[in-house]
């Protein structure tokens, strides 16, 4: 099956769509608009994926500009998973930042092996640790 999804860096995206696919996916972001529209939109980059113009994934990252540079969102509808438009979306983010010293995520443990074919895997003897008020995205 060949589906049509085109993948851009952008920052033009409208609330109402982004709170649909995070919606979806169960994450928590989606509760806090007021918090996640200028977290993204003030992201160093935002890549998003569209079916017929319609949002279906969205990743985003923070950097120094330099050295490090680190992936915090990357979602696609659950309907559309599985079709490349997350590998899509990540590799465009890669090339922008391949020459960058380190770049770093947090993944579920469910898409560890999605993250490990990308290339990345544990650093070392590192154990991510944060401070964080909730147990959901």
């Amino acid at each position: 099956m060949n589906i049509n999804f085109e993948v851009s860096l952008e920052d033009d995206i409208a609330t109402a769509e982004v709170i649909e696919l995070y919606k979806s996916n169960g994450w928590s972001s989606a509760e806090k608009p007021d918090k996640l529209m200028p977290a993204l939109k003030n992201s160093d980059a935002l890549v998003t994926a569209r079916i017929s113009g319609k949002l279906v994934g969205i990743g985003n990252a923070i950097s120094d500009g330099s050295l490090v540079v680190y992936y915090p969102h990357m979602l696609v509808h659950p309907n559309q998973k599985g079709k490349g438009i997350g590998r899509a979306m990540m590799e465009l983010l890669q090339q922008k930042y391949a020459l960058f010293h380190q770049q770093m995520l947090t993944a579920d443990i469910d898409a560890i092996g999605f993250y490990k074919s990308l290339g990345f895997e544990r650093a070392g003897k590192t154990v991510p640790l944060w401070i964080y008020a909730g147990n959901e995205h």
